[in-house]
């Protein structure tokens, strides 16, 4: 006996100019998002109804469709237009006001319809499609005692600064942790860090904090340039650089950052505690303080 599909809610969408509730949201089969993942994806956060680093989400949607050649259907200010709109409506289908929760934006635009052909065709019309919900982020549990992780291969493409709608490989590298009953699965690419399955990843050494290179074997997440200028402000050593398999297991604090987890500390990794010490096993005080700054951004 099979299973029926979940039901999907009647939340408000909006789809190629028009918004309808997400249930009856329809794309055509032949489209290139649907048959070869060919497109890509923004997830911005809006605290009590503001659009966080709104400008900086922009731009790396813009990056990444300009590296699938596909035509950017929107100007920023029209983005923001149906963002505010779908965060106001979400929290009106809720019955709450929009600046009483977080919610997160999902922007997705394929290249469009065609017949199946692997050739980036021109001329077509991009799908656009986006959506707003809740946000779902760590418990305060999660927060006092950190989080497991286990470590994988990183067996992706080589294309991984393209936030890309392809995520079989994200999938799979999830997966591993979910597994291992774990919350994340950081990676490395040979003896080098390169990020988590949907996380960048950052390790704390001697005070200061270090992350991967901002190239192609990372997505830049838009908390690189967030978390620099917190360490900036807060006189902390920040350095980009490749960072060995060994520097990550000998870390005081390794952390994780993205839309969803902002900062998150690592205390488990493989089954074993991270840090030295005091510290060892519990989030570090290098955490303590970029959370406590993150939080001031999001509410200024």
């Amino acid at each position: 006996m099979t299973t029926p599909p979940p039901s999907l809610p009647d939340t408000p969408c909006y789809l190629n100019g028009e918004f309808t509730p997400l249930k009856d949201a329809k794309i055509s089969v032949m489209d290139r998002g649907f048959i070869f993942g060919d497109g890509v994806y923004e997830v911005v956060p809006a605290y009590g109804g503001r659009l966080f680093r709104f400008e900086q989400h922009m731009a790396r949607l813009e990056r990444s469709l300009a590296e699938l050649r596909i035509p950017n259907p929107m100007t920023r200010a029209e983005w923001q237009a149906v963002a505010q709109k779908l965060v106001a409506a979400h929290a009106q289908s809720t019955g709450a006001p929009a600046e009483s929760g977080d919610q997160i934006v999902y922007i997705q635009l394929s290249r469009g319809v065609a017949m199946r052909d692997h050739p980036m065709l021109p001329g077509l019309t991009p799908t656009v499609f986006a959506m707003a919900n809740a946000m779902k982020l760590p418990s305060a549990q999660q927060r006092e005692a950190g989080v497991a992780c286990v470590t994988a291969n990183d067996f992706r493409w080589e294309k991984a600064h393209i936030k890309s709608t392809s995520l079989l490989g994200a999938v799979f590298a999830r997966q591993i942790s979910v597994d291992a009953g774990a919350v994340e699965t950081v990676m490395f690419r040979g003896e080098h860090l390169s990020e988590a399955s949907s996380s960048n990843v950052w390790i704390v050494k001697d005070g200061k904090v270090m992350g991967p290179p901002k190239d192609n074997l990372v997505l830049e997440g838009i908390r690189f340039g967030l978390i620099e200028e917190i360490c900036r402000a807060a006189g902390i050593p920040f350095e980009l650089r490749r960072i060995t398999r060994a520097e990550v297991l000998a870390a005081d604090e390794i952390l994780l950052s993205s839309a969803t987890k902002e900062v998150l500390p690592v205390t488990q990794l493989d089954g074993q505690p991270v840090g030295h010490g005091l510290e060892k096993g519990r989030p570090g005080p290098i955490y303590a303080k970029l959370y406590a700054q993150y939080q001031r951004a999001t509410q200024a």
